[in-house]
């Protein structure tokens, strides 16, 4: 069997003109970058923008497990699928980012038969996107350091700089560090440090920006800093809005790949789930949304995590919802969720796998908080077997949402026929779509709201300086906002050991910070940080470059 590199490798892809004529768009609409990518020039939404939103499916899945999920291996196959029914359907995804390829998980660019390529660029440098937030964000970095070094006429306190820098890999060394050492001419001391650039506010904004316009707007309203009398600094009172946006000019510009089969493919951005609201951008969504008739795409993580940031964050802004929720489980994955361990998931044990499908259960239970129809996709293993599956499909059944085995790993998009079927099916079923809570509510009444309906959490509590951070945010009028939880993907609790459906538990939110531009405030609970670190054998120490250039252990 060939690896999942070696597949995509061995892909004979069409040109990125081809794919882009299977929706329609123009050769003038779109910016290449070599024969396999392109962007799509901001002029085609003028176009496009009074046609009929295509049908829009939402791909989510249980809490994820070493065994392993396929969250967006499901998606590229789903979306094969309808390609080979004849649809015209396109897949919106995330790009990846570099710290956890050379860090614990690798490439992310689906697997087996149904990957977007080229895999090596998207996993790699793509079309520099992720460059440009690193250098716009630490551009404001610098000017902030700059401003305090050259006379501080805005008075931030030194001690109250919330902006730190950031980069694109895993480097628990550089979450706390001192800057400014060295004697005057060198700046200003102070603490900080890094967090990983996924978890920048900047792409967040690039994310939920409807324009360039807005974009710029956004990027104008960074809380920076505090002031020593209390106020909130924001970024365009340093003066670099302008250049800043000027560094998004072409990372804003959707990109287009196509999947192994030749399905078009929306990769544009790309913020984590647990730290961030891990959801591919607005603007490549509508896009999509606009030239297709059929889209697919995924939220980061479990439905508690991505799920809901897609529904209460991307959908509240977008101003669009989902017709159709995809909630991705494998066999293995639940009974690792009822007890198991790894090294024993291929052996049958009924009371694990039906201990574990209490996880599934409440997934299903959130979607339909949400209003939404939801549809169970079991990736499928060599190892299940037939009552294993049969006694999914049945306990799907009982909580109302119709299950399909997907095979679209080692068959692609003929893999996921049966899964089109009931996805489908989904469409023309009663949907009623609401949010879990208000956004105007209290800032602990919306955090309540997810610990309590998400999470099925006792209540939330906050540390002293989560409760001073409050009582600051809402003296500044930033609690009017939606919420971006932080949580360990691992658990529906905030403690990741707790695995399956954990019952008794209470969140505690440690931190509150205010995202002004993205437009919500991110609560972090348990124990979740910003600057992920390497594992004790990181995947960079598997891969390589030959004389010819070909890669082997990216995937």
């Amino acid at each position: 069997m060939k690896t999942d590199v070696e597949i995509a490798q061995d892909a004979q892809m069409q040109h990125i003109r081809e794919i882009a004529a299977k929706l329609d768009i123009s050769e003038d609409e779109l910016e290449l970058y070599g024969k396999y990518k392109a962007k799509i020039t901001l002029d085609a939404w003028e176009r496009v923008k009074d046609r009929p939103n295509a049908k829009l499916v939402l791909v989510t899945a249980i809490n994820p497990t070493p065994a392993g999920e396929g969250k967006t291996t499901t998606s590229v196959g789903l979306a094969d699928a309808f390609h080979k029914q004849g649809k015209k359907v396109a897949v919106a995804l995330r790009e990846p980012s570099l710290g956890p390829c050379f860090g614990l998980k690798g490439g992310a660019a689906g697997g087996g038969y149904a990957q977007v390529v080229p895999m090596e660029d998207i996993n790699l440098h793509f079309t520099g996107d992720f460059h440009a937030i690193t250098t716009a964000h630490n551009l404001l970095a610098a000017v902030i350091d700059n401003h305090i070094q050259q006379g501080n006429a805005l008075d931030i306190d030194v001690r109250r700089v919330v902006w730190k820098r950031v980069l694109d890999l895993n480097d628990r060394a550089l979450r706390h560090v001192v800057i400014g050492l060295g004697g005057t001419a060198h700046g200003v001391p102070r603490e900080t440090g890094f967090d990983i650039t996924v978890a920048s506010e900047m792409m967040a904004i690039l994310c939920l920006a409807s324009d360039l316009e807005d974009m710029k707007r956004r990027l104008g309203e960074i809380v920076v800093a505090y002031t020593r009398g209390g106020r909130a600094v924001r970024a365009k009172e340093l003066g670099v809005t302008g250049a800043l946006t000027l560094l998004f000019k072409d990372a804003i510009k959707p990109n287009l790949v196509q999947t192994l089969e030749g399905t078009p493919a929306f990769i544009h951005g790309g913020p984590f789930a647990n730290i961030a609201h891990g959801c591919n951008s607005v603007m490549a969504t509508k896009f999509a949304l606009k030239f297709a008739d059929y889209v697919v795409t995924e939220a980061g993580f479990g439905a508690d995590l991505g799920a809901e940031k897609f529904l209460d964050i991307k959908c509240r802004f977008a101003g669009i919802h989902p017709d159709a929720v995809v909630i991705v489980a494998t066999v293995r994955a639940l009974k690792m969720h009822g007890g198991m361990a790894k090294a024993d998931l291929a052996k049958v044990d009924m009371a694990a796998l039906e201990k574990g499908l209490a996880n599934l259960t409440k997934h299903i239970e959130n979607v339909q908080k949400f209003g939404l129809p939801a549809v169970v996709a079991i990736n499928a293993f060599p190892t299940d077997t037939k009552e294993e599956l049969d006694f999914v499909e049945a306990k799907c059944r009982e909580m109302g949402a119709e299950a399909a085995l997907s095979e679209v790993w080692a068959k692609g998009g003929e893999g996921g026929l049966k899964l089109a079927e009931k996805v489908e099916e989904a469409f023309s079923k009663p949907s009623d779509f609401r949010f879990i809570y208000d956004e105007k509510d209290t800032v602990e009444n919306k955090i309540a709201a997810v610990a309590r309906e998400i999470y099925g959490a006792e209540g939330v509590d906050f540390t002293a300086a989560a409760q001073k951070q409050l009582k600051e945010i809402e003296e500044l009028g930033f609690d009017k906002m939606p919420v971006c939880m932080a949580k360990t993907q691992y658990s529906l609790s905030d403690d990741a050991s707790k695995l399956g459906r954990p019952t008794g538990f209470r969140i505690t939110v440690k931190e509150l910070r205010v995202s002004a531009g993205a437009g919500f405030l991110v609560a972090l609970t348990g124990s979740i940080l910003t600057m992920p670190g390497l594992p004790k054998k990181p995947a960079a120490e598997n891969m390589d470059i030959d004389k010819d250039g070909r890669i082997t252990g990216l995937f």
